[in-house]
């Protein structure tokens, strides 16, 4: 309906007076595109340096041996070079200080017994954007979190890089087909009880004068938990859509994945980045992050060829040495080939005239450069997808000697936040966007 609309009839046209909901409906056009989506793609213990580079633009774009798997893909991504988080940066810990920072830019506490660190903009967008679906975000892992100290440092630090609250990690999932099961049901009819959650809310009341103020932060997290089961049972509800866009898939397009985790390593990423497509194509969420190993990981990449008996951890911690150093571009190479495998998929699925890659907003990235010095000065990204138009890809966009002030990652996370319809004054140690995106 446009703001004056008009009854028609034969030889005749009636005007209506301005109306409340007619002028809302044509502030907002019918949207028949699909929504904007975001994924974050973490891999740990950063790069080999001297092969992760581009240059040049589009199809003659020049791109490192650590990015040859993007070599179909040139035209579809953009190479970030330079951006950096400054409290990573000067932190003492060489990995617990810049891992769970990475999508915050917070400071990162080093007292074992203050676990703390800053919101992860991911999460930002959840609490902003994540009522629209019935999945606030997807986060997810292959590696489970880890409970032991590591220097002293909970290694919750070095599992985590998506973080609800500063003190809280967003609960991710390793399990494919628990995440089958959150995005679709186990298809054995039961339904969620909302009786029992109002008696645990009924029991967390009668706690609450009785508990310390510290607990009582905890005691509101677990309860912001509980409201959010609650709102997913009411849109369960109502997942109808009378206009507009409509996701291509009502059903998933794919078996439920066995109960276990999968002990093939590639096969386990494949089948998580499929759950971040498949949750994408139900709309049971716009938002996801993705962790293909943990910091300090002690994944082992025998399964790659040419890598023998050697955990990430020791492949990426190899002082130079030149054996190692070709088996750790081995391993960056296969992370990058699961972003492609991403990219892939999403480029040939349809969603009415465009690809599920166009409406997408898809970030690959590390907490650390060089792993073997530890390198925090800057950070690998990549970015691909348009955004539903907002981005134009196929460039090197190149920091590095700009100036700290013009090296903020948290202007990248800012930039992306408004592209998913959230606007900040300020997220991290940033006020300003990220120039020339």
């Amino acid at each position: 309906m446009n703001r004056r609309h008009f009854l028609r009839g034969t030889g005749v046209a009636l005007a209506l007076p301005w109306m409340e909901s007619i002028g809302r409906a044509a502030a907002t056009t019918s949207n028949t595109t699909a929504p904007t989506r975001f994924a974050c793609v973490y891999f740990s213990n950063g790069v080999e340096p001297e092969h992760w580079f581009a240059k040049g633009e589009g199809a003659n774009m020049q791109i490192g041996p650590g990015l040859a798997p993007m070599q179909p893909f040139r035209e579809d991504i953009t190479f970030v070079r330079g951006l950096f988080n400054k409290q990573a940066f000067i932190s003492t810990s060489p990995h617990l200080g810049r891992n769970p920072n990475l999508l915050s830019g917070a400071k990162v506490s080093l007292d074992p017994a203050d676990i703390r660190v800053g919101t992860s903009f991911d999460q930002v967008l959840a609490k902003e954007i994540g009522h629209r679906t019935a999945m606030p975000s997807l986060v997810l892992g292959i590696e489970p979190n880890e409970l032991r100290l590591e220097d002293g440092l909970s290694m919750v630090y070095g599992s985590c890089i998506s973080w609800t609250s500063p003190t809280k990690p967003a609960t991710k999932e390793i399990y494919p087909a628990r995440t089958f099961d959150s995005l679709v049901g186990d298809g054995s009819g039961r339904e969620l009880d909302k009786s029992v959650l109002d008696a645990v809310l009924s029991d967390t009341h009668s706690l609450q004068p009785k508990i310390s103020r510290n607990d009582k932060t905890k005691l509101d997290e677990y309860l912001e938990s509980i409201r959010d089961i609650e709102k997913r049972i009411e849109r369960a509800k109502k997942e109808e859509r009378i206009e507009g866009w409509r996701p291509t898939l009502a059903k998933p397009n794919m078996p439920r994945p066995a109960d276990t985790i999968p002990q093939d390593v590639p096969a386990h990423m494949k089948l998580m980045l499929d759950m971040i497509i498949l949750a994408f194509q139900m709309d049971k969420t716009r938002i996801a992050t993705l962790m293909l190993n943990n910091d300090l990981s002690q994944m082992n990449f025998r399964f790659i060829e040419g890598v023998k008996g050697a955990l990430h951890l020791d492949l990426t911690h190899n002082g130079k040495a030149p054996v190692a150093e070709a088996m750790y571009l081995k391993t960056n190479q296969f992370h990058v080939q699961q972003f492609a495998y991403l990219l892939d998929r999403m480029k040939k699925i349809d969603e009415g005239g465009q690809s599920m890659l166009d409406s997408s907003i898809l970030m690959l990235c590390s907490s650390l450069f060089d792993g073997d010095t530890h390198g925090a000065d800057q950070l690998p990204i990549l970015l691909a997808g348009k955004g539903n138009g907002q981005f134009k890809h196929g460039r090197v966009l190149d920091y590095l000697e700009r100036g700290d002030d013009n090296r903020k990652a948290c202007s990248l996370y800012l930039t992306l936040m408004d592209k998913m319809g959230v606007k900040l004054e300020r997220f991290g140690d940033a006020s300003t966007r990220l120039a020339e995106l």
